[in-house]
């Protein structure tokens, strides 16, 4: 459909095989994705490469964009979008209730290990991680571990646990 014209002039992105419109893209948001951006492609130099709202995700169903992503490799190997990523982070203000649900739900059954959340209004990161199959009658994947680090606090990523990262240097 989005070849075919559908969707020129609008922000979507695909979950779980429904289209759904992003927000428009304030500035507080554009500076946290670019600050974030700016920091990961310090602590992931060498490791992976930081990918900034360019491409989507490819996943089951889906083709979420997030907004900035750490992913193994050189973009030069790939030879379609990626499958997976060593950190997905969200930068939210006005969607901080479907990136710390829907989309944490997604990529915990996505395998995502890491998974970040920039909420630029309440100043604090949302650090999922862990994802675990719930009892069977859920049929969903949720993250075991929700540490809510505020602006004076650091985060290692996982997938570079030497590094840290200061909250308040990822913020608006």
């Amino acid at each position: 459909m989005g070849k075919l014209g559908y969707f020129n002039g609008k922000r979507v992105e695909r979950i779980r095989g429904e289209i759904i419109e992003m927000s428009p893209i304030n500035w507080p948001h554009v500076v946290g994705c670019r600050k974030t951006a700016v920091l990961l492609e310090q602590v992931f130099a060498g490791v992976a490469r930081v990918s900034r709202n360019e491409q989507p995700l490819a996943l089951e169903e889906s083709d979420p964009q997030p907004d900035v992503m750490a992913v193994a490799g050189r973009f030069e190997e790939d030879a379609d979008h990626p499958t997976t990523a060593l950190l997905v982070v969200e930068v939210a203000d006005s969607t901080l209730p479907r990136d710390t649900t829907a989309k944490a739900e997604l990529y915990a059954t996505a395998g995502i290990a890491d998974y970040w959340v920039l909420d630029i209004e309440n100043r604090q990161l949302h650090v999922f991680r862990d994802p675990q199959l719930l009892p069977e009658n859920r049929a969903a994947t949720a993250y075991r571990t929700n540490l809510t680090p505020g602006p004076t606090d650091r985060v290692s990523p996982l997938a570079a646990p030497t590094a840290t990262v200061l909250v308040s240097d990822l913020l608006p």
